[in-house]
């Protein structure tokens, strides 16, 4: 499947991933923006499908959308993307049991929510949110019938262990993701976890990338196992 990917708000992320270069914490190259204006985001929608995607994903760069304005916008957009006989997917960070299925109401094909890493390595690497919150927000995607998208990032410090503990997690879910992107960081400058891989020079392997693909596929075997960064 040809998936198109659009950030349709960029930087100023209040979290503090040590990876994201969309943080506010961090001084990389990426410049807060307003969300993108619907028309524009549709528009980017038709050229993809015309391209030949058959999914359109939209991303977010905040810690969830509340009840901004921005959430009604998102919900056009799904709706009108959905429209054009696209699958829609988007990453809007935590959203509550409503939020998923108004979600849902308008259309959203699936919903992207990594867990990135193990629960044991999970305060390593951002401390403005919990592993627990991440559960709570599948849960949700879940109890409202959405097409669930999960996975993690291979190269943020983590131990053979922690690779181990994030699949197991995935695998022990009530239900395995439908889509399970297994992430190979791509460290930016600015980022704690970018600089000290380009410092350290150890960037992820190609053979530690295939072993967590096989283990995702025999561990969740219904799963898509997508790759991604």
């Amino acid at each position: 499947q040809q998936s198109t990917l659009m950030s349709i708000k960029t930087g100023g992320c209040p979290e503090d991933c040590g990876y994201c270069s969309q943080s506010q914490h961090h001084k990389t190259m990426v410049k807060p923006a307003r969300m993108e204006n619907v028309d524009d985001v549709l528009e980017k929608a038709r050229e993809a499908k015309a391209a030949g995607s058959t999914r359109f994903c939209m991303g977010a760069a905040w810690r969830g959308p509340g009840q901004k304005k921005s959430f009604e916008h998102v919900l056009t957009m799904v709706k009108e993307i959905s429209a054009m006989g696209m699958e829609t997917c988007t990453t809007l960070g935590m959203i509550d049991v409503d939020q998923a299925k108004r979600l849902k109401d308008a259309g959203l094909t699936a919903y992207n929510h990594n867990l990135d890493t193990s629960p044991e390595h999970y305060s390593k690497i951002t401390n403005t949110r919990t592993f627990a919150d991440r559960l709570e927000t599948l849960a949700n995607v879940r109890e409202a019938g959405i097409s669930v998208c999960c996975g993690g990032i291979l190269g943020i410090a983590e131990t053979e262990e922690d690779r181990i503990g994030l699949l197991t997690t995935l695998a022990n879910l009530p239900e395995h993701p439908e889509s399970v992107p297994i992430n190979a960081l791509v460290p930016i400058e600015g980022t704690p976890l970018g600089d000290r891989i380009i410092r350290e020079g150890k960037a992820v392997h190609w053979h530690d990338m295939v072993r967590a693909i096989a283990t995702a596929k025999v561990v969740m075997p219904k799963s898509s196992i997508r790759l991604s960064a």
